[in-house]
């Protein structure tokens, strides 16, 4: 079994749990407030600007021409892709490019994107890939599951999201990821996979945790 089908299998109920977050269901549904949305896009356009970064450093670290290649490729379809999503949503729902220029991080983006570069930084590039693959894997299965969903591809404020993240395109991306996380682990002692396991772990939590931040629109608690 490959080791991304053994994650895979063995975080189901935590996986299923994004899956079934208020969030990421009332969006499906078309019923999500709008100003949950939109303190997400927010969030997420900022940490996308980190995530970007990942992509970088992993073409930094990539033993052959072709891995950075396809490293610079994530890069561009982040900073011009999702991003340009989220410019187009920013529109839609009032929020202007001063504002998302000028925006603060809530605690949950720090702590998350922080994870994210320190791993990345630090760590082998089977580490930065644990750590970035939840985000891609999820968003992908998320999209694909709402996309079955009659009337969530052709909502007027979420089926943008929906199509893009269950797009053959972006499934292609993700599971070039997941294809490199079974290549980079191939053959590597058990306790080496617990320390990747452990990476993946983390940020398939801190998922949930954007979802939640998102669906309360929590900031620093201490300054409300």
């Amino acid at each position: 079994m490959k080791f991304s089908e053994r994650l895979y299998e063995k975080l189901q109920p935590i996986w299923r749990k994004n899956h079934a977050h208020p969030f990421v269901r009332e969006m499906g549904e078309g019923s999500l407030d709008r100003k949950k949305f939109r303190f997400f896009m927010i969030q997420d356009y900022l940490y996308l600007i980190d995530y970007a970064k990942l992509f970088a450093i992993g073409a930094v670290k990539a033993n052959d021409v072709e891995t950075m290649a396809k490293f610079a490729g994530l890069l561009d379809s982040t900073l011009n892709e999702e991003m340009a999503l989220h410019r187009q949503y920013a529109a839609k729902f009032g929020i202007t490019e001063q504002e998302l220029e000028t925006a603060k991080p809530s605690p949950t983006t720090l702590a998350y994107t922080h994870y994210m570069l320190h791993v990345g930084q630090n760590g082998t590039l089977a580490e930065l890939v644990a750590a970035l693959l939840p985000c891609m894997w999820s968003y992908w299965e998320i999209g694909k599951e709402l996309s079955g969903i009659p009337g969530a591809l052709d909502h007027e404020l979420y089926g943008e999201w929906v199509k893009m993240y269950s797009s053959e395109e972006f499934g292609n991306l993700a599971q070039w990821c997941i294809d490199l996380f079974d290549d980079l682990t191939d053959g590597k002692r058990e306790e080496e996979l617990a320390e990747l396991e452990d990476i993946f772990l983390n940020t398939t939590r801190f998922e949930y945790m954007f979802w939640d931040m998102s669906y309360n629109e929590a900031m620093w608690p201490i300054d409300e």
